[in-house]
């Protein structure tokens, strides 16, 4: 089945584009894969599908970095240097307005048809992906914040989905307190305040549920510092209510999702890919116990996500562009996007690849997903995001570890960043 449906896909997907069987000299095209959460191994099949049916070229992967900010600085160090080593990149939904503004990325609208192709993916993609009207780069997959939770325990103790913060307070308290002599370590509610690229979306999440923007369409910071400070608060009173640990300063992505899959968590926010990690790694302890719900929201405001995604972009300093645009554009089709989702969990790009059947069949947990990644917001589109997120996530970090006060904290993102966001 596996076999067929790749087939299927190279050959749908290469009927409407020039093969490059044309091209009468061998063409290596080598591509940055991403980290273990990008699925390098799912990629490879794909490239090595394509290389069937083109065979005059050859693609090399390189994968690294464990984290989105470890992958950016490695890719702004090679781009800098206009390394034409590497062809194409798979980066983060933040940074093609950095990369793109810095001239590092090929525009494709002559390869892929201008920005009206994006009408066929989600709009935070289309959104992230034109720069100032040109195609920067092409979706891969979705990825967005979710809040998982122990489906199990909340039926065990008669306890409906909370809409709001308190309400997660008070469904927390009541099932630690149940289940302490017998799961002493189960902590109410997982979320990341180490100064990773995950705590801008600890920022965000709940400023952004009060109905808040941080930035307009055109990237100049519109924060609203009360919003915010309210939003720091939220986080920390959970804190002081043992809902969150105190050392959350300290956590990291890694650490929610283990935590959560050695059973120690009750309610925890992750990316996508961990819903493959509950479900399948050999040391989880929660497999079929897990459900998926939208974020709750400050009390009076409305439930808000941080949308996350991996795109395809062409270097510029490529000597193999058009090679690389058409491998990009095999990469960013639906076919390819549903392999990714039926084999990996990968979130789709377009609402009809939420919506398949063979993709539903695989992972039905994408009917609760897909209104959390479509009414999800991405992280600040700024060409200056290295320090964005440099700002946001250590201060943030600082406010959760209480050496900041919210009040002191917030006033410094506004400040840092009020010269780099104008």
């Amino acid at each position: 089945m596996k076999r067929r449906y790749l087939s299927t896909l190279v050959a749908v997907t290469l009927g409407a584009a020039v093969s490059l069987t044309a091209y009468a000299q061998q063409t290596t095209l080598r591509v940055f894969s991403g980290g273990t959460n990008q699925r390098p191994d799912l990629m490879r099949k794909l490239f090595d599908e394509y290389q069937k049916a083109n065979p005059n070229v050859k693609i090399e992967i390189e994968t690294g970095g464990a984290t989105s900010e470890l992958q950016r600085q490695y890719l702004s160090t090679v781009l800098n240097a206009k390394d034409s080593a590497i062809d194409i990149y798979l980066i983060d939904i933040v940074n093609p307005a950095q990369y793109f503004s810095a001239g590092w990325l090929e525009p494709l609208d002559k390869y892929v048809g201008g920005p009206a192709v994006m009408k066929n993916y989600l709009p935070v993609y289309a959104k992230s992906n034109v720069i100032n009207g040109k195609v920067a780069a092409m979706p891969g997959f979705a990825d967005a914040m979710f809040m998982y939770y122990r489906k199990d325990l909340l039926d065990k103790h008669g306890v409906k989905e909370p809409k709001t913060w308190d309400e997660l307070s008070i469904a927390a308290r009541k099932v630690t307190s149940a289940e302490k002599s017998t799961m002493p370590n189960l902590q109410g509610l997982s979320i990341q305040g180490a100064p990773i690229e995950g705590t801008v979306c600890t920022f965000l999440l709940p400023y952004w549920s009060q109905g808040k923007s941080f930035n307009d369409g055109n990237g100049k910071m519109t924060l609203d510092k009360s919003a915010a400070v309210k939003g720091m608060d939220t986080w920390l009173k959970l804190v002081d209510e043992g809902v969150i640990k105190k050392n959350v300063a300290e956590v990291t992505t890694p650490a929610t999702v283990n935590e959560f899959k050695a059973g120690n968590v009750l309610f925890g926010i992750s990316w996508g890919f961990a819903w493959e990690r509950f479900q399948s790694d050999k040391d989880s302890l929660v497999a079929g116990k897990v459900g998926v719900m939208p974020l709750p929201a400050v009390t009076g405001g409305k439930s808000a996500t941080c949308v996350g995604g991996w795109q395809w972009a062409v270097s510029a300093f490529s000597k193999s562009k058009p090679q690389a645009a058409n491998l990009v554009k095999f990469m960013s089709a639906p076919p390819a996007s549903q392999f990714l989702a039926r084999e990996g969990s990968l979130l789709p790009t377009s609402e009809a690849g939420f919506k398949s059947a063979d993709v539903i069949r695989k992972n039905p947990w994408f009917l609760q997903a897909m209104p959390v990644v479509m009414a999800g917001q991405s992280r600040p589109n700024s060409a200056q995001y290295g320090q964005v997120s440099d700002v946001i996530r250590t201060t943030t970090s600082a406010m959760l570890a209480r050496t900041k006060t919210s009040e002191a904290g917030v006033a410094e993102i506004e400040s840092r960043l009020t010269r780099v966001m104008r």
